[in-house]
Order: C-alpha cells, then sequence, then structure tokens
C-alpha cells in the first residue's frame, strides 16, 4: 500500500484504534500521530535501588545497559555533575541486582559519557559525546592540554581499554566523530555509530558503520527532515531480525533500516526518542525525555517510556515521567531492561537511576 494510502488510512482511525494497527499502518507523520499518552502502567517505580559510594552523588546519565548474565547492570554518568571533564572520578559503574557497586573504571578518560552498549562477548562501549560544558580553566603560562573527547571506547568488563574509534578532540566530514551518541554492535561484529547531537542548521546527523577491526565500510544520513534524512540520531538498538531502529529525535521519530543503510519503515507511535533498547523477545522500550519541554512543538505528547512490539509497532503500555513539572530533559534519556524484565531509566535532568518493577 503507498504512503500517502496509509496515511488517509491513519487518519480515519481513532486514536485508540492507531495502537491496534501494524507499524505500517501508522500515520506518516508525528503531527497526523494522536498522542499515545493514555496507556496502562504495570510498573512500580523504585527510587535509591543503585547504590554509590559514600559521599559520592549521581550525575546526569543517559547511558544504561545490562551485562549479558542478564543481571548486572552497567551505567555510565557524568561524575556527580554534567560533565566529567574537570574529575578524575571513574564514570563507568557496575551493579549487581541487589543494586551494590561491583566494579568501576574510565576515570580521567571520558569527558562526557552518552550511550553504552554492551556486546555478546561482554566487553563494554561508551561513547564520549562531549556535548556538556566542563572545560577546565587553562594556564595562560601552561601548554595546551592534550585533546580529548568525541571518542567511542570498547573496554573489556574489567576495564581494560581494547579499542578507540575517533581522533581525540573530534573531527567532522571524512573525519569522525564530532559528539557521537550511541553505539551498538551486529552478530557479525560490525560496529554502528549515531553521530550529531545538535539541530543546528548545517549539524551533522548520519550513522557510520565499521567492520570489527574498527575500518569504515560507510555511513548514511544527513541532516534534515526528509525520509531518510536525520536529526539528532540518538538512540540505536537491533531487533532479532538483525534490522537497526535509529531514535530519530529531533524528528520525532524511530527509523528503521537494514544493516546496508536502506530505510525500511518509519514510527511515529513512540513519540520523540531519546533511548531504545528492544529485549530478546522484540519488546521495545523506548524513552521520551524532552516532549513539551525541551521540545515545545511536541506539546501534546506526554514523557515517560513507551513499551511495546518491535515486530508490528504495537504500543501496550507507557511508564509516565514522575516529574511533570520538570522544564528540561527529565526522567528516563537512557533506557535498557534485565532479563527478569525490571526496566531502568537512566536521567539526565534528575541525575538519577530509576528501576521499573512489573507488578
Amino acid at each position: 500500500m503507498p504512503r500517502s494510502s496509509l496515511s488517509r488510512l491513519s487518519a480515519a482511525l481513532p486514536p485508540a484504534a492507531l495502537l491496534l494497527v501494524p507499524a505500517s499502518l501508522a500515520a506518516q507523520s508525528s503531527a497526523a500521530m494522536p498522542p499515545v499518552n493514555t496507556l496502562p502502567n504495570p510498573y512500580t517505580t523504585v527510587t535509591g535501588w543503585a547504590k554509590l559510594p559514600e559521599g559520592r552523588t549521581w550525575g546526569s546519565t543517559s547511558a544504561v545497559d545490562i551485562d549479558k548474565d542478564g543481571k548486572h547492570i552497567w551505567v555510565a554518568e557524568r561524575c556527580g555533575a554534567n560533565s566529567c571533564a574537570q574529575s578524575a572520578l571513574p564514570s563507568v559503574l557496575k551493579f549487581d541486582p541487589s543494586g551494590a557497586l561491583v566494579a568501576s573504571f574510565g576515570g580521567g578518560l571520558i569527558q562526557s559519557p552518552h550511550g553504552i552498549h554492551v556486546d555478546r562477548d561482554g566487553n563494554v562501549w561508551v561513547t564520549d559525546c562531549s556535548c556538556t560544558g566542563g572545560t577546565p580553566p587553562i594556564d595562560p603560562n601552561a601548554p595546551p592540554p592534550a585533546p580529548r573527547g568525541h571518542q567511542i571506547f570498547k573496554f573489556s568488563p574489567d576495564g581494560k581499554l581494547l579499542m578507540t574509534l575517533g581522533r581525540a578532540g573530534g573531527g567532522r566530514d571524512t573525519a569522525w566523530f564530532w559528539q557521537p551518541n550511541d553505539v551498538v554492535t551486529a552478530p557479525n561484529g560490525d560496529i554502528f555509530v549515531s553521530e550529531g547531537h545538535s539541530s543546528r542548521a548545517g549539524a551533522i546527523a548520519r550513522v557510520l558503520k565499521f567492520d570489527r577491526t574498527g575500518k569504515l565500510l560507510k555511513t548514511f544520513g544527513q541532516f534534515g527532515k526528509g525520509p531518510t534524512d536525520m536529526d539528532q540520531p540518538h538512540a540505536l538498538a537491533f531487533d532479532s531480525k538483525g534490522r537497526l531502529f535509529v531514535g530519530d529525535r529531533g524528528n520525532d521519530r524511530i527509523q528503521i533500516y537494514d544493516q546496508q543503510g536502506t530505510l525500511l519503515d518509519t514510527w511515529y507511535q513512540f513519540s520523540r526518542p531519546s533511548g531504545i533498547y528492544i529485549d530478546r523477545q522484540d519488546r521495545i522500550y523506548v524513552a521520551d525525555s524532552e516532549s513539551g519541554s525541551v521540545a515545545p512543538a511536541h506539546k501534546p505528547w506526554l514523557r515517560g517510556i513507551r513499551i511495546g512490539s518491535a515486530k508490528d509497532g504495537t504500543v501496550t503500555a507507557f511508564i509516565p515521567d514522575p516529574d511533570v513539572a520538570n522544564p528540561g530533559t527529565s526522567s528516563a534519556e537512557g533506557v535498557a531492561v534485565d532479563a527478569a524484565g525490571n526496566v531502568y531509566g537512566a536521567e539526565v535532568g534528575q541525575k538519577a537511576l530509576k528501576r521499573y518493577v512489573r507488578q
């Protein structure tokens, strides 16, 4: 069915019915899609679950993922602030199922941890977006500091640095990266990175594909509002079919690509995606941390975590943002789900990690 026909069909359906049709029949723009705000919330919120060492407080965090054992939780937080540029604290943290801290590393290496991914071998990948403030003061009589940031780091589970992608200090165009947002690996080891945190005209907005050794294979996407354009490709996830889900946050949509960069589908029913997680049963969890605040044009939509099917795009549940009065980026910018079905929300504005337990 052509897209024009799909749009007419979607416009004729009431909001409740839109949740029951396949994603390919959903409205073809965020403006045409009625807000999905009133679904059940089958979760209880748990605050203070993860315990930091005495004297240390949470900084902003958008990075959370699950260890390969399905139980331990990995988080990269911004050193008690919104940047680690002036801190030597380890920013990559591992918690056991009780919330106790069992490992930490990365101190002095990562300026602004933004995305985190645990691969099939248990290695931990972290993106340094360098998209927040915190440049340390410079002594005019001292040599300039070594460039830092705008890189991807691959660590072993015990914190050994195994690979670095990108030039310290960043690069544009044929160099990479400038404000990388997220990283994910395919089953064959290929590495996908989403790049570009700015929505200003002329910004970088693309996905880069590397082989397992770090050799650049291709890029796709450019800044814009067209069907294959991107605006802040903020999150990446694979489903069981190997389709790449891109959280095209600035365009209020999820784009679904094959691994060669061909656009397969576009979904608007999960709202403005800051984070995406797809579990082994192809349930999809999408965190919206900006609608109505940072993104006032998307005001009819409520912030929170929408849950549904990555197979057909139906939306079945909604965990609302518990701090609706927060005027900025609020709860759950990053999202992950453990093997028991507990949902974890990594929060930038509230500087916290929340746990949502199914009732």
